[in-house]
């Protein structure tokens, strides 16, 4: 590793939205629905050089006892609508959205992603996820009815009975096009038959060979299935393993599947979540990070969020007193629908059991404690200081480079564009000027060949 040059470092950045980690309380929090907060935070990305921004998806509102969660988010607008216009109004950065695998049909989401990639010219890329609980499921046809198995199973066939979709155009057919006077050359251009077994699909794909062959796939699962998927199937990893032993025993373990499936290491990037607070100095650093963390656990949201572990109403507990003395119930939860941290315990008994142990060894309220046991933030310090970190976690192959968080919405990014990405450019690990127009040449990644038309799913 000593003798090779140094790796290039890719940045992305999160558009703040379906999490809690934003303040909203700051004075310069602004909207996150407003348009021109999508185009501020989209512009200072693309100014800074990043490869893509990037957007997450909720489904449904998530509730608390049966009522609306107005603690962070409530809402988010349809990706691809956002994602469209956003196209407009940027020319190089990449444009990658979260659409669900569970809930749609791979011949309306291809055809959305390749009408993108061809408005962007060549900049879309798709964040394959599955969908997890009944709850969300309540707002489409079928509602829940994946049982945990199968939703990997019903998404590796969505993402190839997509993929057939795009290859089944071949790089030299076009649509009849009266204005330029061309015309289909290619009489089997855009047909299709899938025969598997969850999807039964046959006709014509109707949107002509994109930019990129195909969209930029990203996948986000953890989970050893989902590390396989990604191994078979995507260009990209969102993940959230930051950390250099982590992300090190991560990138190994996902790198080492690719060639099972005929694949080199440098046909898979794997860009973690990553959060960060800047300062003029390191001190400065960590004393506004205690802060950020501060205005992201409120009282309020401490309980709301013990309440995930306990499944019960702890309302009448004090944030700022000790852990409640009954036990969570145990079961289905039924006091918050919608969040992902309700699967993330796996045994609340035991959960609880540590906690208790850890509030009295060191004298902590719920409060303190959901701070302490709650994600910090990946990168704080300097400039000098984030950008020699992120640096050195690329280097030593613990990732191939970040998706940025940050807390404000929609200047949250701009301190990072204009302190630490100067650094990482004068370091020469980072571009200072985009060298290619797509996404896939931002990443590295070489245009998919045309799949024979007329092809058949298993």
């Amino acid at each position: 590793m000593s003798g090779r040059p140094p790796r290039q470092i890719h940045l992305a950045a999160h558009f703040p939205g379906v999490n809690n980690t934003t303040v909203w309380s700051d004075p310069a929090a602004g909207s996150h629905i407003d348009f021109d907060s999508f185009v501020h935070f989209a512009r200072t990305a693309e100014r800074a050089k990043f490869d893509f921004l990037f957007l997450a998806e909720g489904l449904r509102l998530r509730e608390q006892h049966g009522r609306i969660y107005d603690l962070d988010v409530v809402g988010r607008p349809d990706t691809f609508t956002v994602l469209a216009a956003l196209a407009a109004v940027t020319d190089r950065l990449g444009l990658t959205g979260t659409i669900n695998s569970t809930f749609n049909e791979p011949y309306e989401v291809a055809r959305q992603f390749a009408s993108l990639d061809h408005l962007s010219e060549g900049r879309a890329a798709w964040n394959v996820v599955t969908s997890w609980d009944a709850f969300t499921g309540e707002n489409f046809r079928r509602g829940g009815f994946l049982p945990r198995e199968d939703r990997y199973s019903r998404a590796r066939e969505f993402l190839s009975t997509a993929t057939e979709l795009f290859d089944s155009w071949s790089a030299g057919a076009v649509l009849a096009d009266a204005g330029s006077g061309r015309f289909l050359r290619d009489p089997a251009a855009g047909s299709f038959a899938h025969r598997g077994r969850h999807f039964d699909i046959a006709g014509r794909f109707n949107v002509p060979r994109s930019p990129q062959g195909r969209p930029v796939v990203f996948q986000a699962g953890d989970s050893d299935e989902g590390r396989e998927f990604a191994a078979a199937s995507a260009d990209a990893i969102f993940g959230r393993h930051g950390t250099l032993d982590e992300g090190r025993a991560f990138y190994a373990d996902v790198k080492r599947r690719l060639a099972a499936y005929g694949r080199t290491r440098d046909e898979l990037k794997i860009l973690p979540a990553a959060t960060f607070v800047l300062g003029d100095t390191d001190a400065e650093a960590h004393e506004a990070a205690y802060e950020v963390r501060r205005r992201q656990v409120s009282g309020q949201t401490a309980i709301a969020f013990l309440e995930h572990v306990w499944n019960r109403d702890l309302s009448g507990y004090d944030p700022d007193g000790p852990l409640p003395d009954v036990d969570p119930l145990p079961g289905e939860n039924t006091v918050a629908l919608g969040r992902a941290s309700v699967r993330a315990f796996r045994d609340p008994l035991e959960t609880a059991r540590q906690w208790r142990a850890l509030a009295a060894a060191k004298n902590l309220s719920i409060r303190e404690l959901v701070i302490s046991t709650t994600a910090d933030q990946t990168f704080v310090g300097s400039p000098a200081t984030v950008a020699a970190s992120i640096d050195a976690l690329v280097q030593a192959d613990a990732a191939d480079g970040f998706i940025l968080v940050p807390h404000l919405t929609p200047g949250g990014l701009d301190a990072f564009a204009d302190s630490v990405v100067p650094l990482l450019q004068e370091r020469g690990v980072f571009r200072t000027e985009y060298e290619g127009s797509t996404l896939r040449e931002h990443l590295g990644l070489a245009v998919p060949g045309a799949g024979t038309a007329g092809s058949t799913g298993s």
